[in-house]
């Protein structure tokens, strides 16, 4: 497995309250997790998504998947790894890698698929603020690419 691309988000330790009957992370969490990972995400690119939708652009999920590779149990340390593999005026797709901190084992991958709307909830359909800073990050990061 490769992170190239991918960000270093955050890292989270798993709370008691977090597992199930057999000590394993209950499989819901990992959305929540997700969201933690994609507000760090954009605060560490340089906005935070608290500063977006207070200018009035909203990002519901739309769409999620998780696949589980290995258990997470209490008290390990997961690192939450987070990039943009799609964006579209209408949506942005952000995509997920956890791993346990301590061995760096694949805990779970998944991705997030977003709307992009107004405080009305409807969609965009011309260029906006968003839309145009990730397209101004991927092409930084194309350049630098091509510069290697």
């Amino acid at each position: 497995m490769t992170l190239k691309d991918y960000t270093l988000a955050t890292t989270v330790r798993v709370r008691y309250s977090e597992t199930d009957q057999m000590g394993v992370v209950y499989y819901a969490n990992y959305l929540d997790w997700f969201e933690v990972a994609r507000t760090e995400f954009c605060r560490l690119s340089g906005i935070p998504y608290s500063k977006w939708e207070e200018d009035g652009l909203i990002l519901p999920v739309v769409e999620s998947h998780c696949r589980y590779k290995h258990p997470a149990r209490y008290d390990d340390q997961i690192q939450i790894w987070c990039r943009i593999t799609d964006v579209k005026v209408y949506s942005v797709t952000f995509e997920y890698r956890l791993l346990r901190a301590s061995d760096y084992k694949l805990i779970a991958e998944g991705w997030t698929k977003h709307g992009c709307t107004n405080c009305e909830g409807r969609l965009y359909k011309n260029e906006h603020p968003f839309y145009n800073w990730v397209l101004s990050g991927e092409d930084s990061g194309k350049k630098e690419d091509q510069g290697k």
